[in-house]
């Protein structure tokens, strides 16, 4: 078997190499994973370069989410040929994966490259759109770096929902694309933005959904309405998030954090499952589509993660370690 692994942390073009070893002997309860598609996200090379909240043990293989077909079953609950979402954080730049049967997640048959993003992207969306408010079809809702593949899925599933969104993104050229997906309104983020999303909408945000952090924090808090909810997932800017006194005190917002590792930790497997079949069956309907601009083989790694950290690309890179 081939797997992209790295031994520091570092420039991720820099230090990940593929490397070959012998395959593992399959345990009671395990299954053998040939990995068919595997995605490149922005926390998988943030983790790499050593910058993300937690740090794997060296050597460490790359790779937290994709999808794949098992081809070898030792033990009961699953068969030979079911193609399944891989467990998150295992190290998906492989060939294959030796994995608790217990772990993987049935897939029906579908779009390989909209069902391997799954797992992390997409399930980040829907929880935080469910978890913390209970938004009804009119309510209105807003969220900062909107553009990212969690605002995208985001604004898609929350479209699906009859939940209006308001989309803020830091440069004009990201707001064509978000409208091309369905999203209600798209602000350009400023000191104004409460101003501007009063003028857009009318209307008091019952969420604010947060990756950025900052100052963006402050301002989107300045939009809910009293008693409204302020969800913080991520921290782009690299800032403390700025949340004024008057939104604390005198509007009473609630402030929470959201990681998907510590839901997958407390979450029921029926919990689990159930995320998982809601969001398959909005990709089989359509509702649930990322662009994908490129796809590598895994001997390719280098040039994908030099693909990938470049920015500026027209949708997701994934990796392919059984071929295109």
């Amino acid at each position: 078997m081939k797997k992209v692994i790295y031994e520091e942390f570092g420039n991720p073009i820099e230090v990940l190499k593929v490397v070959e070893e012998p395959q593992v002997i399959l345990t009671d309860g395990q299954a053998r994973v040939d990995v068919l598609r595997a995605p490149i996200n922005p926390s998988d090379l943030i983790q790499i370069s050593g910058n993300y909240g937690v740090r794997p043990p060296l050597p460490a293989t790359a790779g937290n989410e994709g999808l794949g077909r098992v081809v070898e079953v030792n033990g009961a609950g699953i068969a030979v040929g079911q193609l399944v979402l891989l467990p998150a954080g295992v190290g998906t730049w492989v060939t294959e994966i030796v994995a608790d049967i217990r772990h993987l997640i049935p897939m029906p048959e579908g779009d390989l490259d909209q069902l391997c993003m799954l797992m992390v992207n997409p399930a980040t969306a829907q929880l935080l759109l469910t978890e913390f408010v209970d938004l009804k079809a009119g309510d209105w809702m807003i969220q900062s770096a909107a553009n990212s593949a969690v605002g995208v899925y985001l604004v898609q599933l929350a479209k699906a929902r009859g939940v209006n969104v308001v989309s803020v993104v830091r440069r004009e050229s990201a707001v064509a694309d978000l409208k091309a997906v369905g999203a209600d309104v798209v602000i350009i983020d400023s000191p104004d933005l409460a101003r501007d999303v009063k003028a857009a909408t009318d209307a008091k945000m019952k969420l604010a959904v947060d990756a950025v952090a900052g100052e963006t924090a402050g301002r989107l808090a300045d939009t809910l309405e009293r008693g409204g909810t302020l969800v913080n997932y991520g921290g782009m800017s690299n800032q403390p998030s700025a949340l004024g006194a008057g939104a604390l005190i005198f509007n009473d917002i609630i402030v929470r954090g959201f990681w998907l590792v510590l839901w997958f930790e407390k979450a029921k497997k029926e919990e689990r499952l159930g995320v998982y079949a809601a969001l398959t069956a909005a990709v089989a309907k359509g509702e649930l589509h990322a662009p994908i601009d490129k796809v590598f083989a895994l001997d390719e790694i280098a040039e994908a993660a030099r693909y990938s950290w470049a920015g500026g690309r027209s949708g997701k890179v994934l990796i392919a370690p059984n071929g295109i």
